[in-house]
This record gives structure tokens, C-alpha cells and sequence, in this order.
């Protein structure tokens, strides 16, 4: 849950630009999840509008990016939970999208549905409604956040059975259930929705009788949806500031708006 004090920190931030001459440090941001394609489209947009900014992205399924920026090693992390050591700047909302193949007849669930699956409570899909196949549960590693949010979301934290198999990436992960009626994973909405809009044979779960969208999502109906937090230091550092305050811009949430829910409106 975004609170009141992530809403006081971000207006301090988009209204805290530095000048032009406080921007030629270099600015790191670490991440492992789906978020990679906009923190690069908001890199090179904010390198071209801060001539002499840089911005170096170190990005990987095993890393620890709030650790790295504890200990100095990026100055963001791209995470979907708060960290009471660091300050969180959110940017844009994501849902999380159970999907199958679309060969499963199965196309809706509760939320309680979907924690006796992934918590491996219900085993089979005929207890579901569904044909009367073993379920077989992608994961995502533990490293990534959209796998805290999911557990949290349907209160199955460290649930999820060690025998099922990880992916990691949501493309792999959305591959290795195309083709088999026995998968389920979850992934970012936005990149499972490309995957539909482009062929891929799968289907998104409606989720307690809410299409997952982006509309959904924005409105808080669809109910598994993720914070896409940017979590630096407390102390000020004016080129991360700058780079906070872009992404929060106009500009900015247009590009994040390309694949997720942007954080702030702005009027058309």
C-alpha cells in the first residue's frame, strides 16, 4: 500500500528540480523485473533533456537491487515494496496477471481460488472447475518483487511449493505456459497483454469478476496489482533527485504509460 508519506515525499520531489549544472554525476538504478524497457526509454529521454547526465543500468533476475543501494552500489532500485531505510518514490502502477493457456477452459477465479492454487492447497483443476489435469505452477525467483506481491496479495507468503518451476523473465514464463493446458503463472499485465495483442496462445484469468486491465488496475478493482517504487538514500543527491522529478513529469509518465499505469495524471 502506497502511503501518505510516499504522496508527501513525491510532491517534495517533482517540485525540487535542480538546476542544469547539478546533473553531470553519474546515476545508477538496479533492477531484475519486467520494468527494464521503461527505465531505458526513461534513461535515454532524461540523457537527451540533461546534456552531460548518465545513467548506467545494472539489471538481472539475481539481484538484490534494494541491498545494492544500501550499500552504495546503485543509487535507485526499481522495487514493488517499501524499505523503512530508504525513501520510495513511486512512478507508475502494474497488475499482476494469472494466466493460462487458451485451450483451459477455466477463464475466472476468486482470490481465494488463486492462493489454494499457487499455495499448492488445490492440485488439480477439476476442483477449480477446470479440466481434470494436475496443476502445474510456474514461479518467478524469490529475488523478483512481483513474486513478494503476489504472496502478500493473496496471503500465501513463502507458500508457493518448492517443486513448482521458476522462469525469469515474465516473456519465459508466459512461453512455458502457452502450449500446456496444465500451466498457470502470473506475470506483469502489461507484458502479458502484449503477448495476447501478438498471438501468444494464452489467457489472462479474470480475478473476482474483474477483467485485469489497465483501467481496472488504475481504478484499484482489479485487486493484484504492484507499486513500481524508484527507492533511493535518504540523503540528497541532485541528479537522482532530477532523474525522480523527470519520471514523474509529464514526459516521463508518458513513457512509463506505454507499458504500465501511470502514477500521476496529467490532462491530455
Amino acid at each position: 500500500m502506497v502511503s501518505r508519506t510516499i504522496t508527501s515525499i513525491l510532491f517534495t520531489v517533482a517540485l525540487g528540480w535542480p538546476s542544469a549544472d547539478a546533473l553531470s554525476a553519474l546515476i545508477t538504478i538496479a533492477g531484475n523485473g519486467p520494468e527494464l524497457h521503461v527505465i531505458e526509454q526513461l534513461t535515454r529521454a532524461f540523457e537527451q533533456a540533461h546534456l552531460g547526465s548518465v545513467v548506467e543500468i545494472r539489471w538481472d533476475a539475481s539481484f538484490h537491487p534494494i541491498h545494492m543501494v544500501k550499500v552504495g552500489e546503485a543509487d535507485f532500485a526499481v522495487a514493488g515494496q517499501t524499505d523503512s531505510d530508504l525513501v520510495p518514490i513511486p512512478i507508475a502502477w502494474d497488475g499482476i496477471a494469472l494466466v493460462v493457456d487458451f485451450t483451459n477452459p477455466l477463464k475466472a477465479v476468486t482470490t481465494e481460488q488463486a492462493a489454494a492454487m499457487f499455495s499448492g492447497k488445490v492440485n488439480r483443476w477439476s476442483s477449480l472447475g477446470g479440466p481434470d489435469l494436475a496443476i502445474q505452477l510456474i514461479d518467478r525467483p524469490e529475488t523478483q518483487h512481483i513474486r513478494g506481491t503476489l504472496e502478500r496479495e493473496l496471503g500465501i507468503i513463502g507458500q508457493i511449493p518448492a517443486t513448482a518451476k521458476v522462469r525469469e523473465s515474465d516473456q519465459k514464463a508466459i512461453s512455458t505456459v502457452a502450449g500446456n493446458t496444465s500451466a498457470v503463472t502470473y506475470a506483469s499485465l502489461g507484458i502479458a497483454l502484449e503477448a495476447v495483442t501478438y498471438g501468444v496462445g494464452v489467457t489472462l484469468l479474470v480475478v473476482d469478476q474483474v477483467e485485469p486491465s489497465k483501467e481496472t488496475v488504475k481504478n484499484g478493482h482489479y485487486k493484484l496489482r504492484r507499486p513500481i517504487l524508484l527507492l533511493k538514500r535518504k540523503e540528497p543527491h541532485p541528479a537522482a533527485d532530477a532523474f525522480a522529478a523527470f519520471a514523474l513529469s509529464k514526459s516521463g509518465q508518458d513513457i512509463v504509460g506505454d507499458m504500465f499505469v501511470p502514477y500521476r495524471a496529467y490532462d491530455k
